[in-house]
């Protein structure tokens, strides 16, 4: 496509980049909490701990970090001290989670638990690495991790209530909009003629 053809606020080396700016730049730390909430429900679901799944994403989302802040960075040095600082930085947060991973250790804690921790380490790490960025968006991204570990506690606790109250409303739904049409022979001939 040439310029002339390219509608106004678009190069023609755009190739449709510049439609969703915004949810392209917001994509790595949807997909990073996206994948953490799967993490959260497969191992409510399973109740056994996913080990490497929170190593993995503590790597996802220390490369998430390098790559926000790369283009703004136009200096060699300033990058490479980008990716040593967050190299270091995510591999002492790997490590307190391989300290817990420890079988001394993880004798401590039940399964859901050690989930739990996991989390939470992951959420600690990334919100000290917004602040180290400094980028907002990590910053909550780490404050969202965060306050999946009370959400899930509060959802496992409520779900029996959860489930009874959706039972009572059901019950309740069913007693008074369920009538039958029709009760009385009288009425049911006062139609025909």
């Amino acid at each position: 496509m040439s310029d002339v053809d390219t509608p106004p606020g678009e190069s023609a080396s755009d190739g449709g980049a510049g439609k969703h700016p915004l949810l392209r730049s917001q994509l790595p730390f949807l997909a990073i909490l996206a994948l953490a909430i799967v993490g959260v429900a497969y191992t409510n679901i399973s109740q056994r701990p996913l080990v490497g799944y929170w190593e993995f994403l503590g790597i996802l989302t220390g490369l998430a970090c390098v790559l926000t802040v790369w283009g703004e960075n136009d200096d060699r040095d300033a990058r490479i001290r980008l990716v040593w600082t967050q190299a270091v930085h995510w591999v002492a947060v790997l490590v307190a989670m391989n300290v817990l991973l420890l079988s001394g250790v993880q004798q401590l804690f039940p399964p859901m638990a050690t989930s739990l921790v996991l989390l939470i380490l992951l959420a600690l790490g990334t919100f000290l690495a917004g602040l180290n960025l400094p980028s907002i968006q990590i910053c909550f991204l780490g404050f969202a991790l965060a306050m999946a570990v009370p959400a899930i506690s509060w959802i496992k606790q409520s779900a029996l209530f959860l489930v009874l109250a959706v039972v009572a409303l059901i019950g309740l739904v069913l007693a008074f909009w369920s009538r039958p049409l029709s009760t009385h022979p009288a009425r049911a001939g006062e139609h025909s003629p």
